[in-house]
């Protein structure tokens, strides 16, 4: 099993040998990839160094499946060339997500539409992914009108370059900038360029991205996404009204049993999900799960995750994982 990672020395990259090595994916030969000033540079997995190749390079070793976290540029130059030497690429970027000639993936909730002809796999944005994790078996029972969500995006969602800009603010050191303003002690509500609409770019992710992967377009959504001075994952403040009414101890219960959701919402000791604990945690955390009271079949919940794992690079492993259960890696 012969593995590309393509941004292999980025921030999710790094995250996705990470988990790689946690859950034993078995791969025999990684192929770190990276842009040409990092080509000879070592990356450590399993103990052992490889030696940073070029994408071209990495065609020629004929991977079995190659993971992409190098920006949709890259991504739409490499990910068919990929592709046509057999290789299936797992894409991180937004390059694909909404092609209709690609799917787009989150094991859980849509995985068997895959099959062996699905040459070039979108990752969803990892806000997006926490999200329908909890909607999806909510949308199942009661049905979805619409959905009002807000952000609260971690630092990391951008970068090493964002990173360093909230450290090096926390210090007073004066340093490169990620972001057009400050970050620490600041919130921005701004991620991604702004469209002709008013919305941001992550925030027309979130909507389209919603529907493709629960396959219904009919479910309405609007989303204000903001970036804050956190490390260690996305939440988010969600708001979905459906067509039936629900019981509140029938939600928590469905979402108790769904698959990679863990329910912490106990008010009277003050517990709910705080991203210091989603941090280096697969599982998106739901809590704060309460009647809208001002109208009818209509609840709001409070959802986070760690956006470099479940939000990016543990989803992008769990999909080549059941390609290769299914045998077609």
């Amino acid at each position: 099993m012969k593995v590309a990672v393509v941004g292999a020395t980025g921030l999710v990259g790094s995250k996705m040998l990470q988990v790689l090595t946690e859950r034993n994916f078995p791969v025999t030969e990684l192929i770190p990839v990276a842009s040409e000033k990092s080509v000879g540079k070592e990356v450590t997995f399993k103990g052992k160094a490889y030696k940073v190749v070029t994408a071209e390079t990495a065609i020629s070793m004929r991977p079995n499946v190659a993971l992409f976290s190098a920006g949709g540029s890259i991504s739409l130059e490499w990910a068919p060339k990929f592709a046509a030497a057999g290789i299936t690429v797992i894409d991180n970027s937004s390059a694909w997500r909404m092609d209709p000639s690609k799917k787009l993936v989150v094991p859980e909730i849509n995985g068997k539409t895959l099959t062996p002809e699905d040459k070039i796999i979108a990752n969803p944005n990892c806000s997006t992914i926490q999200m329908v994790l909890v909607l999806d078996p909510l949308h199942a029972l009661y049905g979805i009108n619409r959905v009002v969500v807000s952000t609260y995006q971690s630092v990391t969602g951008t970068g090493v370059k964002a990173v360093n800009q909230l450290m090096n603010e926390r210090k007073g050191v004066t340093g490169e900038m990620a972001y057009a303003y400050p970050i620490d002690l600041n919130v921005i509500p701004q991620i991604d360029v702004f469209l002709d609409n008013g919305y941001t770019k992550e925030e027309m992710k979130m909507v389209n991205e919603t529907k493709k992967i629960m396959g219904d377009e009919r479910i309405r959504v609007t989303a204000t996404t903001v970036r804050i001075p956190v490390m260690g994952g996305h939440s988010e403040s969600v708001n979905i009204e459906f067509e039936k009414d629900f019981d509140l101890a029938a939600v928590r219960s469905v979402l108790e049993k769904a698959p990679g959701v863990i329910v912490v919402d106990d008010p009277s000791r003050q517990q709910y999900p705080m991203p210091k604990d989603a941090h280096e945690r697969d599982e998106v955390f739901v809590g704060r799960i309460r009647r809208d009271e001002t109208q009818p079949n209509t609840l709001n919940m409070w959802i986070v995750a760690d956006n470099l794992r479940k939000g990016a690079a543990t989803n992008a492993v769990q999909i080549a994982e059941y390609l290769n259960q299914k045998q077609w890696l």
